[in-house]
């Protein structure tokens, strides 16, 4: 019943990435909708380059979504997650 159990969770776990990967790419064609739609923006008004800052601002929101998505996260990977839940299954208090 063990293997069950444990391909069931795999399972799981792989839809839930499947669901991150198809969220990121969707985060990803907005944003570059919008990269277009800002710089034409500004190109069709002129002066300051003031594109320059949402661009940023929503890239590094995306950079970080796709960190997190593809598991390149440097502050809570996976093995931190599965190791904080031991520790807290472990913890009587809890």
């Amino acid at each position: 019943m063990e293997t069950y159990n444990t391909s069931t969770e795999k399972r799981l776990r792989a839809q839930e990435q499947v669901g991150k990967i198809k969220s990121f790419y969707g985060h990803l064609a907005i944003y570059l909708l919008f990269v277009i739609f800002f710089i034409s923006l500004n190109v069709f008004t002129g002066g300051f380059p003031w594109a320059i800052f949402p661009i940023a601002g929503w890239g590094i929101g995306v950079a970080g979504q796709a960190l997190d998505t593809f598991g390149k996260n440097p502050f809570f990977s996976r093995d931190w997650e599965q190791r904080k839940l031991k520790e807290l299954m472990r913890d009587d208090s809890f």
